[in-house]
C-alpha cells in the first residue's frame, strides 16, 4: 500500500487534508482516485490507514480507517558530513536515510564550497522524505541547517564520537565498545578530507580518528559504509524483518 508523509497537524485531523506535493504525486503519478486506500505518516511514528474521499486539483481529503504508531530501533546515528561538491550531498541524504541515520548535519570546513540556503534546503528535505517513504521508515530523520565545523563540534554530545580520517587513525574495530552505545556521531570530511588543524580540533572535542581499511573512500561513500557497519553491530541491520504493525 502506498505511503506518504503529511504534516502532523493534518494527520491528527479528521478528515485528513491532502495537498501540495503529496496531492500532486497521488493525482498525476500514481493516478489514485476516490475510494483508493493508502498509509499516511506524520514523520514522528504515527501512522494512519486512510481512504481517499475527495481528489480535487488543489486539495484532497482522506477518511481515517485506523490509527497506530511504530517505533524505530533506538540506536541514534548522527552523520556530520563535510559538504561534498555538486549534488553529492543529495546522495548522502538519500542513502543515509535508507541506512537508518536519524540526524544529518551538513558541515562547512576548509575544503568545502558554500551552498545557497533556501532552495537547496527545500530540495534536501524533499529527498530525505522521499527516501524515508521508499524504505518504509515510520519516522523522518532530522536535517540541520549547514553549520561550521566548530559549531557542530561544540554542540555534539553523543557518548561515542568517531571521525573518519586517513592520517593518524586506528582501525575502527579497536575503538568500538562491546555494549551498544545509545548514540553515535560520526564525522566525514569533504573531498580532500579534513586538514590537520580541523582533525586536531575534532579530537579536542572527543572525536576518535578511525579508518575503514587500506582503501580511501570517496566522501559520499565513507558515511554509507560506516553507517552500515554500525547498524549491523548495534542496530537493526542484522535482525529479522519485523512484520508491519496491524492497523487498529
Amino acid at each position: 500500500m502506498h505511503r506518504f508523509f503529511v504534516p502532523p497537524s493534518a494527520l491528527a485531523a479528521t478528515p485528513i487534508l491532502l495537498e501540495n506535493g503529496t496531492l500532486h504525486h497521488l493525482r498525476t503519478v500514481l493516478r489514485l482516485s476516490v475510494g483508493d486506500e493508502l498509509i499516511l505518516l506524520d514523520g514522528g511514528g504515527a501512522l494512519c490507514h486512510a481512504r481517499i474521499t475527495r481528489m480535487g486539483k488543489k486539495q484532497g481529503l482522506a477518511e481515517p480507517l485506523a490509527r497506530w504508531s511504530e517505533e524505530e530501533h533506538p540506536l541514534r546515528l548522527h552523520l556530520l558530513q563535510g559538504l561534498p561538491k555538486g549534488e553529492k550531498m543529495e546522495l548522502v541524504l538519500q542513502k543515509g536515510t535508507e541506512l537508518g541515520v536519524k540526524r544529518f548535519t551538513p558541515i562547512f570546513s576548509q575544503r568545502t564550497q558554500r551552498v545557497k540556503g533556501g532552495a537547496k534546503a527545500a530540495r534536501w528535505e524533499k529527498i530525505v522524505q522521499e527516501a524515508a517513504r521508499q524504505c518504509r521508515r515510520p519516522s523522518l530523520p532530522s536535517l540541520d541547517r549547514p553549520s561550521s565545523l566548530v559549531e557542530a563540534l561544540e554542540k555534539e554530545k553523543a557518548p561515542l564520537k568517531l571521525m573518519l580520517w586517513e592520517e593518524g587513525s586506528v582501525p575502527l574495530s579497536q575503538v568500538l565498545p562491546c555494549e551498544p552505545p545509545s548514540a553515535i556521531a560520526f564525522l566525514v570530511g569533504p573531498e580532500g578530507g579534513f586538514s590537520f588543524e580541523e582533525a586536531a580540533l575534532a579530537q579536542e572535542h572527543g572525536f576518535l580518528p578511525v579508518s575503514l581499511g587500506p582503501r580511501i573512500l570517496r566522501s559520499e561513500t565513507a558515511g554509507f559504509t560506516l553507517a552500515a557497519i554500525l547498524q549491523y553491530l548495534y542496530g537493526d541491520l542484522n535482525s529479522s524483518p519485523v512484520p508491519a504493525a496491524a492497523p487498529r
